[in-house]
């Protein structure tokens, strides 16, 4: 078993500003900790300190037992990788190793079939076999089987990019959980599964005798899975590392207590040390009165000198403050009408009607075709039969779960504000503040983390005064504190809701819940569904 300790550790960002301090916590063997916090704080920092991709400025990193690592990216792998290469890359270092082996000497026996290069093929694939690869390939074929539904032999050479992000996702899951390494860290493992994978994970996570640390954003999840959380929150010196064991359940009435021991010890600091000044100011009139009070009046500055040294208590971490204005406007009654449709190649034709005001959640399996319906919907070249128009007034604005805005690439947060919506640099930064992204401002919107690039794309649907909103899982790389104001946003919203969500939590605001059936029949529920299994169709 397997185990893992991150001990006073600082780490500074390239331009020289304190990103960690003295951040410190425990993962003992067998627990399951959640890693929360704000988009931003360090969490995936941490994750690659304690996976050793980035070494600590100070303090010390140790575990038992091998590490195994997803990385964030995993979900939106777009290159020329195999179904072959993504497993190896999350394997051991001995397996990965002896993969290139057998790599270069194949190409190589390709390039030059002599004696010499067969001779290191041999060897190549004996090294193989010393390192475990074989034993590997049995556990992938269990992982292509559970992920996929097709054995290794057939999946091992077809490219990750043509898998779904949920697909991926659960293939490096499957691979992780069925390994051999005692320590798993899990970089957002939730994000592009649906609700069937997310229950999977849960249990996976709850069942296993390994030692996880996951970074999460979704509450269900972090409700069910984690038995201890450690918050990763900012603060003026460096962000603060906060554990509680508690479970989430408790954690939100935990840190508001917190918050309060805060104050109470900056109040009773204020207090005594106002105490001082005034005693000083007593003494110093006594003293002037008589000579004998003068060791008095010395005593009484000394004791303010060295309160006023010590210090008033660390400053709390800074609470996120995000305000989304999303004000809409009065339009026809029918916002969205659908007759006959069918996406081609995905579901059955169903007719659909969509009144103002109304919140509709979108729900269904990967690969369903909930997404292609609200980019149909915004106005995007998807291929369909049937009809479908806008009601009056109806103007859309499209959240798109991949951020892939190639209008946006290349450019800075100010400069998009200025083109799109004439708001100079003072009033940019106004807005960009609402949103936490003033520190961003300048910064090109490819460069963006996942949840910072959530946020401004809900920022421009703001500005842009849409009355339909279509959301493509606007939670999913949202930190806690951004989709929580992202649901108050939503509840003073004028206007209609169409939602793609596997977020359970997020689910529960809406009033109407249509689901995309794995057997490609579009319906209603009264209630939301979570157990539609994966789609039906020849692959």
């Amino acid at each position: 078993m397997g185990h893992l300790e991150v001990a006073h550790v600082d780490y500074y960002l390239p331009d020289g500003r304190l990103l960690l301090a003295d951040a410190s916590f425990r993962v003992g063997q067998g627990d399951v900790v959640a890693l929360v916090g704000p988009n931003g704080a360090g969490k995936s920092t941490l994750l690659k300190l304690a996976s050793g991709e980035l070494k600590a400025d100070s303090g010390t990193v140790t575990t038992s037992g091998g590490l195994g690592v997803m990385p964030q990216f995993v979900g939106s792998v777009r290159d020329e990788r195999t179904v072959r290469d993504l497993l190896v890359a999350v394997a051991r270092p001995l397996v990965r190793a002896a993969a290139l082996a057998v790599d270069a000497a194949e190409l190589a026996i390709m390039e030059r079939d002599d004696e010499a290069a067969q001779l290191a093929y041999a060897q190549a694939l004996s090294d193989w076999g010393d390192a475990g690869g074989y034993a590997a390939e049995t556990i992938w074929d269990m992982c292509t089987m559970a992920a996929l539904g097709v054995p290794y032999e057939k999946a091992q050479w077809r490219q990750v990019r043509t898998l779904s992000g949920g697909e991926q996702k659960r293939l490096v899951l499957e691979a992780l959980l069925r390994g051999p390494d005692e320590v798993l860290l899990l970089d957002e493992p939730d994000n592009y599964l649906d609700v069937p994978g997310k229950l999977w994970l849960e249990g996976q996570l709850r069942d296993t005798a390994k030692t996880v640390l996951f970074v999460s954003h979704d509450r269900e999840l972090l409700a069910q899975a984690a038995s201890v959380i450690v918050s990763v929150e900012p603060a003026p010196g460096g962000s603060d590392v906060w554990v509680h064991g508690g479970g989430w359940p408790s954690f939100h009435e935990a840190r508001e207590h917190r918050f309060e021991r805060f104050e109470e010890l900056r109040r009773r600091w204020d207090e005594k040390h106002a105490q001082l000044k005034k005693l000083v100011v007593d003494m110093r009139q006594y003293a002037a009165r008589s000579d004998a009070m003068a060791s008095r009046y010395a005593a009484a500055q000394t004791r303010l000198r060295m309160f006023e040294e010590a210090g008033p208590p660390p400053e709390p971490p800074r609470k996120q403050d995000i305000k989304m204005r999303l004000r809409g406007g009065r339009t026809g009654l029918r916002a969205i009408t659908c007759a006959g449709l069918e996406l081609t190649g995905l579901m059955k034709p169903f007719g659909l009607e969509v009144f103002y005001g109304e919140r509709v959640a979108v729900l269904g399996s990967n690969g369903s075709g909930k997404s292609y319906f609200l980019r149909l919907l915004a106005g995007q070249d998807v291929a369909h039969t049937g009809s479908w128009k806008l009601g009056a007034r109806v103007v859309p604005g499209f959240f798109a779960q991949t951020h892939a805005h190639p209008e946006l690439e290349g450019r800075t947060l100010v400069g998009i504000l200025w083109d799109l919506h004439a708001r100079d640099r003072g009033a940019a930064m106004s807005v960009l503040r609402r949103y936490e992204l003033e520190r961003q401002g300048d910064q090109r919107f490819g460069n963006l983390s996942g949840g910072q690039q959530a946020r401004f794309q809900i920022l421009l649907l703001e500005l842009q005064g849409s009355t339909a909103l279509l959301l493509d899982e606007p939670t999913d790389n949202l930190d806690l504190e951004s989709t929580e104001a992202l649901q108050d946003g939503l509840e003073s919203y004028q206007g209609t809701v169409l939602a793609v969500t596997h977020d359970r939590w997020f689910a529960r605001t809406f009033d109407r819940f249509l689901v995309f059936g794995s057997d490609g029949i579009v319906r209603e529920a009264a209630e939301p569904v979570w157990d539609e299994t994966r789609v039906r169709r020849a692959r």
